[in-house]
């Protein structure tokens, strides 16, 4: 195993800072790039997908560019202020990276064919799709073989970093100062009693950073895709401490008992999941989570709390295969939580996230 080493103790704070912001600057640039270059090919290739979208004004993109800056700031003071601790800033998977993104690249071609044929659903014959909702076989972001792939799962996190211009981490970093809050109504047990679920965990990369935020606590991790289940034990197999558990589940029927858990976690789940898929999973959450338990989720923007965004809503869903986005962006989940028996729910938004954070009424 490798731990990243603590840089508060060998780097001036203005140091880390100017290194902070330098990274940032970095991935913004590098996204924005490919970006460019992959739409400029995309639209060569296939020149009606250019219609698809609308292009944003001046004066949103300075908008975007200032709410960015806010979530930076906003990353920097919670690890000033202890919520997590500065490494995390600068956590990065620089061998997937260099390894993976050639084939970035290589997919392209195999999104163009999809795109022309208007063929959202195809999976390669050796992929086993018994056992899925229907709901989950779809190529989301146009990517080959959705996400029931080892390649899709090596791609993921560098797609997701390029798509939202290195901000991915600092909007799943979001999470952990609620999460972190909510767990304190369980000061007085030991912190290895403590049990964390993260629900369709992905690759890992919300699970590590919790990892580095608690490191001690019990950590489980939940997904529909074995492949992406394979990537998250080999991610975290590589920093110190305890490995979480992983399981292969539904997030509307979670293999747990009731009451079993401190803290919930899901981030960029609920976007990908059609309405009713939602509620089974807030349910299932609630059921799971120990009365006063925390549940923090963290997922794209909405209609009614970002009407200036609005065409960058109506453009994701038509540039990326994303079937279930639009009602997504006017559903309400405060109501959904409710529903279900969650109180004191809180909601947030940083740069183009938003974020719930809910609890299970303490038992009377």
């Amino acid at each position: 195993m490798q731990s990243t080493p603590n840089l508060d103790q060998f780097i001036p704070n203005s140091l880390t800072r100017l290194a902070y912001q330098s990274f940032q600057e970095s991935k913004k640039v590098f996204g924005f790039t490919h970006k460019l270059i992959s739409d400029r090919l995309t639209n060569t290739v296939i020149p009606e997908q250019q219609s698809k979208s609308q292009p944003l004004s001046p004066e949103i993109f300075a908008k975007l560019q200032v709410q960015l800056k806010a979530l930076e700031e906003k990353d920097w003071q919670d690890a000033q202020a202890g919520v997590y601790p500065n490494s995390l800033l600068f956590d990065n998977p620089w061998s997937d990276f260099f390894r993976y993104y050639p084939e970035v690249w290589l997919d392209m071609f195999k999104i163009w064919e999809r795109l022309e044929k208007k063929d959202y659903q195809k999976f390669d014959a050796a992929i086993d799709k018994t056992g899925y909702p229907d709901y989950y076989l779809q190529n989301f972001h146009y990517q080959t073989d959705g996400y029931l792939s080892d390649m899709s799962a090596n791609l993921y996190d560098l797609q997701v970093e390029i798509l939202f211009n290195g901000a991915a981490d600092a909007m799943r970093r979001r999470i952990l100062a609620p999460l972190k809050r909510g767990l304190q109504e369980f000061s007085h047990l030991p912190s290895r009693q403590l049990k964390v679920l993260d629900v369709a965990c992905g690759t890992g990369r919300t699970l590590r950073m919790i990892r580095g935020t608690l490191p001690k606590v019990s950590l489980f991790g939940t997904d529909l895709s074995p492949a992406y289940l394979r990537k998250a034990n080999q991610l975290l197999s590589e920093i110190s401490g305890e490995l979480p558990q992983l399981l292969q589940a539904n997030a509307e029927n979670l293999p747990y008992l009731d009451n079993y858990f401190h803290g919930l976690s899901s981030v960029f789940l609920f976007h990908e999941l059609p309405a009713s898929a939602r509620q089974n999973v807030i349910d299932e959450a609630f059921r799971v989570l120990q009365p006063g338990g925390v549940f923090v989720i963290c997922d794209s923007m909405q209609a009614a709390d970002s009407p200036d965004f609005q065409v960058m809503m109506n453009n994701f869903p038509a540039i990326f295969h994303e079937p279930y986005y639009r009602h997504y962006t006017t559903d309400n989940l405060e109501e959904r939580l409710r529903s279900a028996g969650f109180v004191d729910v809180q909601v947030e938004n940083h740069f183009v996230s938003k974020y719930w954070t809910a609890y299970k009424p303490k038992q009377q």
